[in-house]
Formats: structure tokens, C-alpha cells, sequence
């Protein structure tokens, strides 16, 4: 009989679960690692969309340069699409084209889903022959004319 009722002492004296002041210890622990997480995934989600952005732009100056070296002259949205150089593009919505007069010059622009535009504008031949990049739209274009203002040669 003793035996039995150590048991049943032992059973009413023990705690179960755990208390209302651990519980809100867990809880704000986890406020604090969601309050630091959502920003850097929010981060890295935009840089993510930047990158498709300049992924398909690079893609684009890839078959411009194809058509160029074809055709000695790039094309506008409609030669690039009917071209088949580069077909996983949307010409025209992913990548918009834009020529110099003398179509040796050509800047492609695209917009993020984050809402950053960028633009990458090659030059073929001349002085200021080269590639360069901006997060800006397209530039009127002038034939053989470097693009101005916040383009460079470094990237992104």
C-alpha cells in the first residue's frame, strides 16, 4: 500500500509542460531570428531579380554581337526575334533594343520585378568601341559616341 502511495504523491508533485515564462522566452527568441531573417531574404530576393535582369541582358549582347557578326550591322527587336539567335529571350518585353542611326551602336535595357533598370550599351567600332553598363535606361545614342553620364566599363 505504501508503494502506492508514493506513486500517486510523486505524480501530483511533478510538473508538466513547460511554464508560461519559458514559452514567451521560445516565442521572443524566435521574433528576434524572424525580425533579422525577413530582411536579408528580402535582400537577397532583389538582388536575385537584379541578376535575371543582367543574365538576360548579357544573353541579348551575346546574339546582338552573333547578328552583328552575320549581318555587320545589330538589329532591333524585330531582326533579333525573326534571327533564332537567341530564342529563350523575350525580345522586345525581357530585353528592349534601341539603335544609333548608323545601327553600330546598340543599348539593351530591361527593368527588375524589384523596378531597377539597367541598361548595357555597346559601341563596335571607333574611338570609343567597348561595352558599357549602367543602371539607367537607354541613352539617346550618337554614332560612335561613348553613352554618358552614369555608364561605365567596369559592370554593374
Amino acid at each position: 500500500m505504501s508503494f502506492t502511495r508514493s506513486l500517486v504523491a510523486r505524480s501530483r508533485d511533478e510538473e508538466d509542460g513547460f511554464t508560461l515564462i519559458e514559452l514567451m522566452v521560445v516565442v521572443l527568441i524566435i521574433a528576434i531570428l524572424i525580425a533579422i531573417a525577413i530582411p536579408t531574404f528580402l535582400g537577397a530576393r532583389q538582388r536575385a531579380q537584379d541578376r535575371a535582369v543582367q543574365s538576360n541582358l548579357r544573353n541579348g549582347l551575346t546574339a546582338e554581337k552573333t547578328y552583328y557578326t552575320d549581318n555587320q550591322t545589330y538589329g532591333d527587336s524585330t531582326a533579333m526575334t525573326a534571327s533564332n539567335i537567341e530564342t529563350s529571350l523575350k525580345w522586345g518585353t525581357d530585353v528592349s533594343v534601341s539603335l544609333s542611326a548608323d545601327n553600330l551602336s546598340v543599348c539593351l535595357t530591361g527593368k527588375s520585378k524589384s523596378g531597377t533598370d539597367f541598361a548595357l550599351v555597346d559601341v563596335s567600332a571607333g574611338a570609343n568601341a567597348g561595352t558599357y553598363y549602367a543602371k539607367a535606361t537607354c541613352p539617346s545614342l550618337t554614332n560612335g559616341a561613348a553613352p554618358g553620364g552614369s555608364f561605365t566599363t567596369g559592370g554593374w
